[in-house]
Protein backbone atom coordinates (compact mmCIF):
# COMPACT_ATOMS: atom_id res chain seq x y z
CA UNK A 1 0.00 0.00 0.00
CA UNK A 2 2.62 2.49 0.81
CA UNK A 3 4.26 1.95 -3.00
CA UNK A 4 0.93 2.95 -4.41
CA UNK A 5 0.95 5.80 -2.58
CA UNK A 6 4.82 7.04 -3.60
CA UNK A 7 3.79 5.92 -7.10
CA UNK A 8 0.77 8.14 -6.86
CA UNK A 9 2.61 11.32 -5.63
CA UNK A 10 4.68 11.43 -8.54
CA UNK A 11 3.59 14.15 -9.96
CA UNK A 12 3.34 12.70 -13.69
CA UNK A 13 1.69 9.37 -12.29
CA UNK A 14 -1.41 11.56 -10.45
CA UNK A 15 -1.88 13.64 -14.11
CA UNK A 16 -2.62 10.03 -15.64
CA UNK A 17 -4.96 9.07 -12.82
CA UNK A 18 -6.71 11.91 -12.61
CA UNK A 19 -7.30 12.49 -16.85
CA UNK A 20 -8.53 9.10 -16.68
CA UNK A 21 -10.78 9.61 -13.85
CA UNK A 22 -12.16 12.84 -15.81
CA UNK A 23 -12.53 11.37 -18.72
CA UNK A 24 -14.19 8.33 -17.32
CA UNK A 25 -16.70 10.57 -15.73
CA UNK A 26 -17.35 12.64 -18.92
CA UNK A 27 -18.26 9.36 -20.81
CA UNK A 28 -20.29 8.46 -18.14
CA UNK A 29 -22.22 11.69 -18.42
CA UNK A 30 -22.62 11.79 -22.02
CA UNK A 31 -24.03 8.00 -21.74
CA UNK A 32 -26.61 9.22 -19.33
CA UNK A 33 -28.00 12.06 -21.02
CA UNK A 34 -27.96 10.58 -24.62
CA UNK A 35 -29.35 6.77 -23.40
CA UNK A 36 -33.01 7.66 -23.49
CA UNK A 37 -34.39 9.24 -26.17
CA UNK A 38 -37.04 10.91 -24.94
CA UNK A 39 -33.96 12.73 -22.83
CA UNK A 40 -31.91 13.17 -25.91
CA UNK A 41 -34.77 14.76 -27.83
CA UNK A 42 -35.37 17.37 -25.10
CA UNK A 43 -31.71 17.92 -24.61
CA UNK A 44 -31.86 19.05 -28.24
CA UNK A 45 -34.73 21.24 -27.99
CA UNK A 46 -32.38 23.23 -25.27
CA UNK A 47 -29.90 24.36 -28.02
CA UNK A 48 -32.58 26.95 -29.43
CA UNK A 49 -33.40 28.63 -26.28
CA UNK A 50 -31.06 31.79 -26.88
CA UNK A 51 -32.58 31.69 -30.34
CA UNK A 52 -36.05 31.61 -28.33
CA UNK A 53 -35.29 34.37 -25.76
CA UNK A 54 -34.46 36.19 -29.25
CA UNK A 55 -38.09 36.09 -30.31
CA UNK A 56 -39.27 36.78 -27.00
CA UNK A 57 -37.68 39.88 -26.74
CA UNK A 58 -39.02 41.17 -30.27
CA UNK A 59 -42.34 40.24 -29.57
CA UNK A 60 -42.23 42.21 -26.24
CA UNK A 61 -40.47 45.15 -28.14
CA UNK A 62 -43.42 45.25 -30.97
CA UNK A 63 -46.05 45.30 -28.38
CA UNK A 64 -44.26 48.30 -26.27
CA UNK A 65 -44.22 49.56 -29.51
CA UNK A 66 -47.82 49.28 -30.55
CA UNK A 67 -49.26 50.22 -26.74
CA UNK A 68 -46.90 53.61 -27.16
CA UNK A 69 -48.56 54.74 -30.76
Amino acid sequence: MNNFFEWFTHLGNSKIFALLLFFSFFCIIVLYLYSSRKRGERLEEYKNIPFQDEEHDEYKNSVKGKLNE
